[in-house]
């Protein structure tokens, strides 16, 4: 009886952690500055538990680069993006297609550019020489775009592939 017992509870226990997990919408957390860290990818395979995570450390400079330029991330489940701003300058990191990434650019233009946007669950404002921790879950399979809308940045290239699996 005991070995039915313990078997049930990993069950429920399992099931739970499951349902913790999962959730609808993006999730946003933007974090107190930290130290970088070097580039730590971690994705579960399907049968391992819920909780894995992917961090990426991300780079934002004043030459108009995000790097990494092309990332790879894993669908339903939550990745931090470490963003360092090496630059001199305020640079920002918003996710979304490039129809998105359009109508943010048209905003930030609208708004002379260099307003430092508040962060929002798609997008994080780093001031130069800061790092914040950014958490965002892709729920979908595809690919979107990163990108800084700091008047000129976008067009200049400021911009990075993610790729979703």
């Amino acid at each position: 009886m005991r070995p039915i017992r313990l078997a049930s509870l990993v069950v429920i226990a399992v099931a739970a952690a499951a349902c913790s997990t999962g959730a609808s919408t993006p999730t946003f957390s933007p974090g107190a500055p930290s130290t970088p860290a070097e580039v730590v990818a971690s994705a579960a395979p399907a049968s391992a538990a819920p909780s894995a995570a992917t961090r990426i450390q991300v780079s934002l400079s004043d030459t108009l680069k995000i790097e990494p330029a092309m990332m790879t991330v894993p669908a339903g489940t939550p990745v931090t993006f470490v963003i360092t701003n090496t630059g001199t300058v305020f640079h920002e990191f918003t996710l979304g297609d490039e129809a998105d990434q359009q109508a943010h650019d048209k905003e930030m233009m609208e708004a002379g550019g260099m307003s430092m946007p508040k962060d929002e669950p798609n997008a994080v404002g780093v001031e130069p020489g800061q790092t914040k921790e950014f958490t965002y879950t892709f729920e979908t399979t595809g690919m979107t775009l990163a990108g800084c809308h700091v008047i000129g940045h976008y067009q200049g290239g400021m911009k990075a592939q993610i790729t979703i699996q």
